[in-house]
């Protein structure tokens, strides 16, 4: 086998351990709106004061313990986990239940709900 043969096998094994490693990855989840408040001390401040002041104040409470609507810093979501699923359930509220919508009845509206989820998410453990 010659040099130049050698490279192009070498190539081509590189190029198939790429694709292959990237095709086991699978795809990944869009970045979420909740990421540009995480690292904004100011925003995480705002998040926590609109969860005591509208979530846990009323509802979810801010320590484990008996009531009638979810504790939301442990590792359990019963409307899914994803910062895209609890800005929905945030936003659109659930049918049936005490959880109303919040879409648009926030002083800064969506924003305020992102900063919610990136408040919330950054209280569960690092182990869920």
């Amino acid at each position: 086998m010659t040099v130049s043969a050698k490279g192009g096998s070498v190539r081509a094994a590189l190029a198939i351990t790429l694709l292959l490693t990237l095709t086991a990855c699978g795809p990944s989840e869009p970045p979420s709106p909740a990421d540009a408040f995480r690292n904004d001390p100011i925003a995480m401040q705002r998040g926590r004061l609109l969860y005591n002041g509208t979530c846990g104040g009323y509802c979810h409470g801010s320590s484990p313990g008996p009531r009638d609507a979810p504790y939301l810093f442990d590792c359990t979501w019963l409307h899914g986990g994803t910062d895209a699923d609890i800005f929905r359930v945030i936003s659109e509220g659930v049918p049936e239940t005490r959880m109303v919508s919040f879409g648009g009845n926030l002083p800064e509206g969506d924003d305020d709900i992102w900063r919610l989820v990136a408040y919330i998410t950054s209280q569960t453990p690092k182990s869920c």
